[in-house]
């Protein structure tokens, strides 16, 4: 896979990790206050891993390097990560919901 191709893919599955951290953020804002600063923490997790593959992402489009495996493989991880931390952000917010 070109490095291009892969950024257009990373891309795609960022945007789509936007739109779940979102749909996440606007039912949140309907909690109690109390409620919202103990999800405060998982949510602040989500955009700082958003961030951090936006910013891998740009380096591998503007530096388009012979070499990007460790990169991807760097990506790839960050991935997981976001998908373990919004899966736990999910969680916290459905036992909130539920009164729990």
């Amino acid at each position: 896979m070109k490095v291009k191709d892969y950024c257009k893919y990373v891309d795609v599955e960022l945007v789509a990790w936007k739109a779940k951290i979102y749909d996440v953020m606007s039912k949140m804002d309907k909690l109690p206050t109390g409620d919202k600063q103990r999800m405060f923490e998982e949510i602040n997790g989500l955009h700082i891993v958003m961030a951090e593959l936006e910013e891998r992402v740009e380096k591998l489009r503007t530096e388009c390097p012979v070499e990007w495996k460790p990169e991807q493989e760097t990506i790839q991880a960050r991935l997981a990560d976001l998908s373990s931390r919004y899966n736990d952000a999910a969680g916290i917010f459905f036992d909130y919901s539920r009164g729990g």
